[in-house]
């Protein structure tokens, strides 16, 4: 029995955990504790003392590792960006060396696989269940020759069922807000049942837990694959809520590399791989400010930063704002307010802090601007003045937020009117006297007053590159 035990331990391919409560008052050592446990669990730190506040070598080496996965600055420090990542929503399977403990290429050998939903949770209607799980399933066969067929009776491949604290797998849950789910690789008697917590609420939307996208992705550890470093990835280790077709580029080159193609492949939009933020080429949809913070969205998701945080913080737009779209054309905050628009094709949506205001989405016409502009390519509040410059194509318009009407002698061009950055701008944003204008692969730095470029720079030297 003590072998069965382990046995289903080392093959456990999928646990999320919520992060661990925080308070302000949260001693150094309980953060060296808390680390300690992490690495133990999910990068091989070996058991024992590690040393006074954690410095032994071993421990700061898999500080290192965990900085390198998660693609945060390598430094072996429990800085505030690694305690943070350590606090959230994940799985539970080692981050490091492919399943760590189990054999390569672990897959299906048949592409008939079959599967049986032994229980329901009370949480959703049964055939939302029933619907859920078969979109989730469907989401790997769309990219695949996988066919899944459901069975009422009788031993599936996949096992499907919801159950609280020990649920007969020698795995046992946690109750309320702890772990999510588990699953385990392909392979006969256990392998590829999935399990999921039902002291957690499960949903069909962003609230709470979303039943698809969990089961979407246990189902990618079920098939055989390991975690993502791709943090836009539906195999990255930590949860997140977004919309839409959930597979990025990286997570259907995974499942074609164990099953291949599907031969006659339905119309499906992968989702873009999260930017690199070293990348030389990389380019800005826009960049606000958010109560001392800067915000920088760039296709689906955003990077927060703070002067308190050494490195900028990656995270899905729709993870914190479900009714945002999923890309921004431009944004400007306006703090006297303490609101950040948003903008997007011809619609633009407000936030107070991190909450959508009631009664947006409106339309970018209101402000003022000709039916002719269908999107807004940056925006910017200038304090000194008021005023909020909005830029479309060539030209911008000037908006007045305390009378909240357009400037007249407006619009007037880009090119004319700041020599030396160009006559499009990407994103804008404005900092004590400055301008920081972004276009294509460039970062202009323009001096308001003396209406000039300053400096030309890589946009992400932003984000400490």
């Amino acid at each position: 029995m003590e072998t069965l035990a382990l046995l289903l331990l080392l093959t456990v391919a999928h646990i999320f955990a919520l992060p661990l409560p925080a308070g302000d008052t949260q001693s150094e050592t309980d953060n060296w504790l808390l680390a300690e446990k992490y690495l133990r669990r999910f990068y091989d730190l070996p058991p024992g003392l590690q040393g006074a506040q954690g410095t032994s070598d071993i421990m700061r080496q898999k500080i290192r590792e965990m900085q390198t996965f998660f693609r945060l600055e390598v430094t072996g420090n429990l800085d505030t960006n690694t305690l943070d990542l350590m606090k959230m929503a994940r799985c539970g399977v080692p981050d490091v060396a492919e399943y760590n403990l189990f054999p390569r290429n672990l897959k299906w050998q048949n592409t008939n696989v079959t599967f049986r939903i032994v229980n329901y949770t009370p949480d959703l209607q049964k055939s939302d269940v029933d619907r859920a799980i078969r979109n989730a399933l469907n989401v790997w066969s769309d990219v695949t020759p996988l066919k899944f067929k459901r069975l009422h009776e009788g031993i599936a491949d996949i096992m499907i069922q919801f159950g609280t604290k020990e649920h007969g797998d020698y795995n046992p849950f946690d109750g309320p807000n702890g772990l999510l789910a588990h699953a385990y690789p392909p392979g006969k008697g256990i392998g590829g049942d999935t399990h999921f917590d039902e002291d957690e609420r499960w949903t069909k939307d962003s609230a709470e837990y979303n039943l698809f996208l969990v089961a979407s992705h246990e189902f990618g550890h079920a098939l055989g694959l390991s975690h993502s470093n791709d943090p836009g990835a539906l195999m990255f280790p930590v949860y997140s809520y977004s919309q839409g077709f959930p597979l990025s580029e990286d997570d259907i080159r995974g499942i074609q590399a164990l099953y291949g193609p599907n031969p006659y492949p339905p119309k499906v939009k992968p989702k873009p791989e999260a930017p690199n933020k070293c990348d030389p080429m990389l380019t800005f949809d826009a960049v606000t400010e958010l109560r001392g913070e800067t915000i920088i969205f760039k296709d689906r998701f955003y990077w927060r930063l703070h002067p308190q945080m050494p490195e900028p913080e990656q995270t899905q737009i729709q993870s914190t704002w479900p009714s945002l779209p999923n890309r921004v054309d431009a944004a400007y905050e306006n703090p006297e307010k303490d609101l950040v628009i948003i903008f997007r094709g011809i619609r633009m949506w407000a936030l107070n802090g991190y909450n959508v205001v009631e009664g947006y989405p409106k339309y970018i016409h209101k402000l003022g601007l000709p039916k002719s502009v269908r999107k807004v390519d940056a925006a910017v509040y200038i304090r000194d003045t008021g005023k909020t410059l909005l830029f479309a194509d060539e030209e911008y318009w000037s908006y007045d937020e305390l009378s909240g009407k357009m400037d007249a002698g407006y619009p007037r061009s880009i090119e004319d009117d700041f020599p030396g950055i160009g006559d499009e701008v990407d994103a804008a944003v404005y900092h004590y006297g400055y301008l920081y204008f972004f276009h294509e692969h460039l970062q202009f730095e323009y001096s308001y007053s003396a209406r000039k470029v300053i400096r030309i720079q890589r946009p992400n030297s932003m984000l400490n590159c």
